[in-house]
């Protein structure tokens, strides 16, 4: 996945010109070897099952710790990509307070109405709850405090990303009739656009899968009717399939050979964000697949200091106007004032309706330059879109 970043003369960028689909295809031929995961339970199309009950026995010790944490590593990066681990909440009832605070947020927003967008599939084909994390904490403390204890929840993410992690949550509910995702990558460098991809240097195609784990709760059962998430296998080490996921023949070789496991309330997936993914049509007659998705990211996902860039581009904004700087120069001093990247954010107030991400602090900067705004003007802008990022 990574040897071509050491080679002598790599390319500093990916580009277009560098996706086969007939490389993608040989990685995703791989077969997955049950006897490289003596933890799992079983392979199921390609997928490595655990008995959550098992890995608690496996996980008493430091040293079995570390070789379970080691085995689902390997998994997540030269295996398959993506774990399940069946019966991760042993106590269903768990599940289900947490499942009854989520249909009261569900019902209240959705009174609000307003608009509800939601990533990679129609806005309003799903129930969606943004900040589900904060939102369930507030409403059901203990059952937050009883729900998040999980010891299955807590292997994944240290195992992946180490102390300190951090967690997020979104809800979403496929109801029946609701349509499949387009298959996708995920979060950081699966949000951007592909112009917006290109420009970031090679090495950081292979830094980005490291600094999330993507997860699931399965809280109600998932026969493949419901439509749980299909999965492509060994997706995750292509690398430039941060500009690939988008192209047709890539779709089309998803549609053939992505696989599907059912999942019962309670269990729980992990997969590397980078795996070619996509929740699956809901075609039953009668089911409300519910699921709580779980981002969890790294504690190095973070700068040194915190900066109040409303602030700074409140005060450096007379003379960015003023300066006579041509838009290359200009361009780099508003990288080093303006927030650059659209997340976090509160996505109930700050929803990509419009796209996969919001607009950034420093795309408003750069909008007031090329329209000459006025100082106040900008402002006001800034403000609401501080505002709007405040949970």
């Amino acid at each position: 996945m990574t040897s071509s970043l050491t080679t002598p003369g790599a390319a500093a960028r990916l580009t277009p010109a560098d996706v086969r689909l007939e490389d993608f295809a040989a990685l995703v031929e791989q077969t997955t070897d049950l006897t490289a995961y003596p933890h799992a339970d079983r392979v199921e199309q390609n997928v490595l099952i655990y008995d959550s009950d098992r890995l608690r026995a496996a996980t008493t010790t430091e040293s079995g710790r570390d070789d379970v944490s080691a085995e689902l590593v390997r998994a997540l990066t030269d295996g398959p990509g993506v774990v399940v681990f069946e019966a991760a909440f042993p106590d269903h009832s768990v599940v289900d307070r947490v499942t009854a605070a989520f249909d009261e947020i569900i019902a209240e927003e959705e009174a609000a109405g307003g608009a509800h967008g939601d990533h990679f599939a129609a806005p309003g084909a799903n129930s969606r709850v943004w900040n589900a994390l904060e939102k369930l904490a507030l409403r059901a403390p203990e059952a937050f405090v009883d729900y998040y204890a999980n010891d299955v929840i807590a292997l994944a993410s240290a195992s992946w990303l180490g102390p300190a992690y951090q967690v997020t949550s979104q809800v979403n509910v496929v109801r029946p009739g609701g349509k499949a995702q387009e298959p996708h990558r995920d979060y950081h460098l699966g949000f951007l656009t592909d112009d917006v991809v290109e420009r970031y240097p090679t090495h950081v195609h292979a830094l980005s899968p490291v600094l999330t784990l993507q997860g699931a709760v399965a809280h109600s059962d998932m026969p493949l009717e419901s439509g749980p998430t299909l999965y492509l296998p060994y997706s995750q080490q292509y690398l430039p399939g941060y500009l690939s996921w988008r192209r047709d023949d890539f779709r089309a070789h998803f549609a053939q050979h992505h696989v599907q496991l059912p999942l019962r309330k309670g269990d729980a997936g992990f997969f590397n964000p980078a795996l070619f993914h996509g929740a699956g049509t809901n075609v039953s007659a009668g089911i409300q697949r519910m699921a709580n998705l779980l981002q969890v990211s790294s504690a190095f996902g973070r700068a040194m200091e915190k900066v109040d860039r409303a602030r700074v581009v409140d005060a450096v904004y007379p003379a960015l106007r003023a300066s006579g700087l041509g838009s290359d120069a200009l361009a780099n001093a508003v990288a080093a004032s303006a927030e650059g990247y659209p997340f976090p954010t509160n996505l109930d107030l700050d929803q990509p309706v419009d796209g996969l991400t919001p607009v950034t602090q420093a795309e408003l900067v750069h909008r007031a330059l090329a329209e000459g705004w006025e100082p106040a003007a900008l402002t006001a802008a800034i403000e609401d879109y501080t505002a709007r990022r405040r949970t």
